[in-house]
């Protein structure tokens, strides 16, 4: 395993020329059996997307939190709406008894209404609940909805290249997409007034549940690191890019032959270091709910390691065991 994420020019591929996809492919695959992160250029998003959710992101976080508590949600949706700071913690999903992350979040779940191609699994209506979107400050909806049909693009464009990168059909993952149930989060972590309690990060050590993650995030004291050698490495993606890691969905997908990584998000060192504040938006790609997750016939070796499952019961066992269920 090398000690850096690399960073990928996906252009190449995304332009057709057969040399560029081989090598773009290529690449991604070494990333995803070293590391499962890559650092991504190329990606044709406009930066004025991200520019505009940043913005108006800070002015919401920036609100009295009865107000953004308004947002909120109220019913079985934990991943919609509003959710204030220290009110979640994703050591839990390690099993681990950490403190609460010090991070507010705003979640965004499908723009597109699936729930009556799945009323027949019950299970599914929180995977497609309605959406909870902040309309103040102005134009925040629309900056959000915008900014999660570029994830929604980009991300099938890049199952086209994990496809190939696996030795697969480049549209194999393309029949299992068309009703995703993908989640968008924006997280605002704030410069801290008092210091942490221990073992309190701003987001705990955990690796993602689904396909991948894609991630756009603002340059601050106090970041994202991935585990790497037995030790925590820095993750710095420089303006225009993106952080793209697989979660365990892919692995499980690969036969463990890619691999989800533990990543975290430190607490500053000068806690109280106004430029520590900094913002993410993170883009997690789950595939249909009834998509089947079962071992790529390229990965599939000696035999799978996992019986097949689907999409949502795949997320539902990470989220049960998560709960010690």
């Amino acid at each position: 395993m090398n000690n850096a994420v690399p960073i990928i020019d996906i252009a190449p591929f995304l332009s057709g020329d057969p040399q560029g996809k081989a090598a773009v492919a290529l690449a991604v695959a070494k990333a995803a059996r070293d590391i499962g992160f890559v650092v991504l250029s190329g990606h044709s998003i406009a930066q004025d997307r991200f520019d505009a959710v940043f913005e108006k992101g800070f002015a919401f976080f920036d609100l009295p939190d009865d107000e953004k508590a308004k947002w909120h949600p109220t019913g079985p949706a934990k991943q919609r709406g509003y959710h204030g700071v220290a009110t979640r913690g994703l050591s839990a999903t390690l099993g681990k008894d950490a403190p609460k992350d010090l991070r507010e979040s705003l979640f965004l779940g499908p723009v597109d209404d699936h729930t009556a191609a799945f009323a027949h699994i019950p299970e599914a209506a929180t995977a497609y609940a309605p959406n909870l979107i902040p309309d103040m400050p102005s134009g925040f909806d629309k900056a959000l909805t915008d900014l999660y049909r570029a994830f929604e693009g980009l991300s099938a464009d890049l199952l086209r290249i994990f496809a190939v990168a696996a030795d697969m059909p480049e549209d194999y993952f393309m029949p299992l997409i068309g009703k995703h149930f993908s989640v968008m989060s924006a997280h605002h972590y704030p410069a801290l007034t008092e210091p942490p309690l221990p073992g309190q990060l701003r987001t705990g050590a955990h690796t993602d549940y689904g396909a991948m993650t894609i991630l756009a995030m603002t340059g601050a004291k106090g970041g994202l690191e991935v585990a790497c050698n037995g030790e925590w490495l820095p993750v710095v993606a420089p303006k225009g890019t993106l952080v793209v890691n697989l979660g365990d969905m892919m692995q499980r997908w690969t036969n463990d032959k890619w691999v989800s990584t533990l990543h975290r998000v430190v607490v500053p060192e000068n806690l109280n270091d106004a430029m520590s504040r900094r913002m993410s938006i993170g883009y997690f790609m789950h595939p249909d709910y009834d998509a089947r997750i079962e071992c790529l016939p390229s990965c599939l070796g000696e035999g799978a390691r996992h019986p097949p499952i689907s999409a949502g019961g795949h997320i539902k066992a990470k989220i049960e065991a998560s709960h010690g269920n």
